[in-house]
């Protein structure tokens, strides 16, 4: 078993201790009615989001998917999506304050952005070519230091190679 699997009951544990601790910190300070006005609208706001994010991302998944585009992006971007409005729904203010957080579209562009490549690394390059396109690589010219002597056999065509531009292409697998 995955140490982190391991230590999910550990982690909910201490959201939970968190959590209350927060709540009774705030309910002390805005009192105890307010503070629990405040979690019933942020799981209310959560529940609206899940929905209006579940059908966006089936929406923009089928549109990918029709298209023939890789709907890798839309899937993160839905995931995404779904988690803020869960985050949201949980009652508690710390996980509502998450929520929210990753419901701003700016942030989620950059956490989605992150997830991809953390997907892209569990992932062969074939599925990850169909799942989120082709990646986007830039080759540089080796430096001086990578090219051989001058005086050896292909030294003088890796140092004409080297001296041309920097080549901006993606990695395409060749079809099956």
């Amino acid at each position: 078993m995955r140490r982190g699997v391991r230590l999910i009951p550990l982690a909910l544990a201490a959201g939970l201790v968190l959590e209350v601790a927060v709540f009774l910190l705030i309910a002390h300070q805005i009192g105890y009615g307010w503070a629990l006005l405040l979690v019933l609208a942020a799981s209310l706001a959560g529940m609206a989001l899940l929905r209006r994010e579940g059908m966006r991302a089936w929406r923009s998944f089928r549109a990918a998917a029709q298209s023939g585009r890789p709907p890798g992006e839309q899937v993160s971007d839905g995931l995404l999506g779904l988690v803020a409005g869960v985050l949201l729904a949980t009652p508690g203010l710390v996980s509502g304050v998450f929520g929210g957080v990753l419901a701003v579209p700016q942030v989620r562009r950059v956490v989605r952005r992150r997830v991809q490549v953390a997907a892209e690394r569990r992932m062969s390059s074939a599925a990850a070519g169909e799942m989120f396109g082709p990646r986007r690589v830039r080759v540089y010219p080796p430096s001086a230091a990578d090219r051989p002597p001058a005086g050896s056999a292909d030294g003088s065509a890796q140092q004409a190679a080297a001296a041309g531009p920097t080549i901006e292409g993606e990695i395409v697998d060749p079809p099956r």
